[in-house]
């Protein structure tokens, strides 16, 4: 397939949202005249602030699509949390997780959130995501967070605000724990999402990477004398599909597979140079440190 001779889109927003089935979230009124999208590719870049990005001259990429297309003046999160918002992306719901926590790998036995009910948070403490999967209810999302990194009395100003800090969301029953990974492989239709920084090993297990090594790699054993951590560039709570156990475990014609890194065979690059790119791509940068803004 060449790029060159096929329509092409490119989306930055929560197109999730708009695209999941009745029992993942409530469907707008389809708009008429879109044309058929051969590609849809969702970029995020989080995690600077608008005063860090607009005017800076360290982002010129950014600042002419600011001028020449639009800015998005009146945009919130869901939530602060990276990976409620990610879920939100891929699924159109939190699914039950107000917390940045790490997949629980392979655990066939624990209990989903949208099962139990119960609101996977910071405060109190709650363990590994089980993986999503099944029916249930997602967690409300409150004006004011007091669950997630910041802990305050329910009802208190102090805490983190969502959406607008007025807007609150009522917990929604009889989710589905699918994304859009899993219409678009029942429809034939083909995905991956692409993280840098990961490494050619693949996703599976990796809550962390430097993009050579991980959060389960002996690095003092791999290297004698090495006392630095890991950089953290690549994190899981930026990759939501690996939440699912569809994902996990490679049901429905889904599977760990489609998470690629952006270098290395079936990488973003490769893809790209290629023309090989699928129906719908999900880009995650790497955890960069915020650049600051010219005086």
């Amino acid at each position: 397939m060449n790029l060159r001779t096929t329509r092409k889109a490119f989306a930055a927003s929560l197109l999730a949202t708009t695209l999941v089935s009745p029992a993942l979230a409530n469907e707008a009124t389809v708009p008429r005249g879109v044309p058929r999208l051969d590609h849809v590719f969702v970029i995020t870049m989080e995690n600077h602030g608008y005063g860090q990005i607009i005017g800076n001259t360290n982002a010129p990429f950014a600042n002419q699509y600011a001028n020449f297309a639009n800015t998005a003046t009146n945009y919130f999160a869901v939530a602060h949390p990276s990976l409620t918002n990610y879920l939100e992306i891929a699924g159109g719901s939190n699914f039950g997780v107000h917390s940045d926590n790490n997949p629980d790998w392979h655990n066939a036995t624990c209990t989903t959130n949208l099962q139990s009910g119960t609101v996977n948070t910071d405060n109190p403490a709650s363990p590994n995501v089980c993986a999503i999967a099944g029916e249930g209810t997602d967690a409300a999302t409150p004006a004011v967070d007091c669950t997630n990194e910041v802990q305050c009395a329910p009802g208190s100003n102090a805490g983190e605000n969502n959406i607008d800090g007025v807007m609150s969301i009522p917990a929604a029953r009889n989710i589905s724990g699918k994304t859009i990974a899993d219409q678009l492989a029942a429809a034939g239709l083909s995905w991956k999402s692409y993280q840098e920084s990961l490494p050619a090993s693949g996703a599976d297990g990796v809550n962390f990477s430097d993009g050579f090594f991980t959060d389960s790699s002996n690095i003092p054993g791999a290297i004698p004398g090495e006392a630095q951590s890991l950089i953290k560039l690549y994190a899981a709570k930026h990759n939501p599909f690996v939440y699912f156990r569809s994902v996990q475990e490679g049901e429905g014609g889904l599977g760990l597979d489609h998470v690629v890194g952006f270098q290395g065979p079936h990488g973003l690059y490769e893809d790209l140079a290629s023309g090989r790119v699928p129906n719908y791509s999900l880009i995650a940068p790497k955890i960069t440190p915020a650049t600051p803004a010219p005086r």
